[in-house]
């Protein structure tokens, strides 16, 4: 059954322009040496994301307060509660929302932990836990759904199965008909290197799901904002690798072989095509090696 959470909310952010290249395929090196680029950037009515270098977050005002999925880190956390307190002063973040456990998107929760409800998928907990993620532990958790409503806005929070994650979470905000999903939804873009952390076929049932959902607008984790039609195209691209991958190992070809087989030509114009898809296959080829018995 969902938890519903019940207050009120009111403001308007405005945003300067996000950056657009995803940083799925980008090195690790680049990641961390380019200088933070931070921004507030309005997608429709009450919903913006912040851009913090290449992660994204999602923040959605109304008349009672913010809500705020993802962090990101300390730094970026710090930067934004204090630029949402020179634009709106008096309003606070009264829910934070985890979109998964991964620490390069949750860190940080305790720069809004004087003002904050944590929320997270109760799979995360465990591992937030479990893995001293730098951020605070969950408040609530849910297993399917649960809907956040604030000052007469309406935030849908679900599970969708497993995929990068075993605990990702949507959010939904159907006023804007708009998603924000971290991660298992690159728009045009690679999923992240070796495919740590993943499950398949349960990736592509969850991008199903997903299509399923009353959306226009998808803002991913990474990147630029996207449509439904990309979830389509990496649903397509998800069952291609695990397809070919699989097909490969059945017949008996290494891993070395597979990487030089599996080339998903289609998708060569998407940035860090060179560099990422021997890592997805590499990935893909564990993964069905690890969950296969072959005669």
């Amino acid at each position: 059954m969902p938890n519903t959470l019940k207050t009120h909310m009111r403001a308007a952010l405005v945003g300067l322009a996000a950056l657009a290249a995803s940083a799925l395929a980008l090195p690790a090196e680049a990641q961390v040496t380019n200088p933070p680029q931070r921004s507030l950037v309005p997608v429709a009515g009450d919903l913006y994301r912040f851009q913090n270098a290449f992660h994204t977050a999602a923040v959605y005002v109304t008349s009672a307060g913010i809500v705020l999925v993802d962090p990101i880190n300390a730094d970026g956390a710090k930067w934004l509660k204090q630029e949402l307190a020179n634009r709106f002063p008096g309003r606070a973040v009264k829910y934070l929302v985890y979109s998964h456990d991964h620490a390069d998107h949750i860190s940080g929760g305790e720069v809004f932990a004087d003002t904050a409800t944590v929320i997270a998928h109760q799979n995360a907990r465990e591992r937030i836990i479990g893995e001293k993620r730098a951020t605070p532990t969950p408040h609530v958790t849910f297993s399917d759904s649960m809907t956040i409503e604030l000052g007469g806005k309406v935030i849908e929070l679900r599970h969708v199965g497993r995929n990068h994650s075993d605990n990702s979470v949507v959010a939904h905000f159907p006023a804007e008909r708009a998603i924000f999903a971290v991660d298992f939804i690159p728009v045009k873009g690679f999923p992240f290197r070796d495919l740590p952390d993943s499950y398949f076929p349960d990736w592509m049932d969850s991008l199903r799901a997903v299509e399923a959902m009353d959306f226009d607008v998808l803002v991913p984790g990474h990147g630029p904002n996207g449509t439904k039609a990309d979830v389509r195209v990496m649903r397509e691209y998800m069952t291609q690798l695990y397809s070919e991958v699989l097909a490969h190992a059945r017949a008996g070809k290494t891993r070395d072989e597979v990487k030089q087989l599996v080339r998903m030509e289609k998708y060569k114009d998407w940035p860090g095509y060179e560099q990422t898809v021997p890592l997805n296959v590499e990935g893909m080829y564990s993964y069905v090696s690890l969950n296969r018995r072959p005669n």
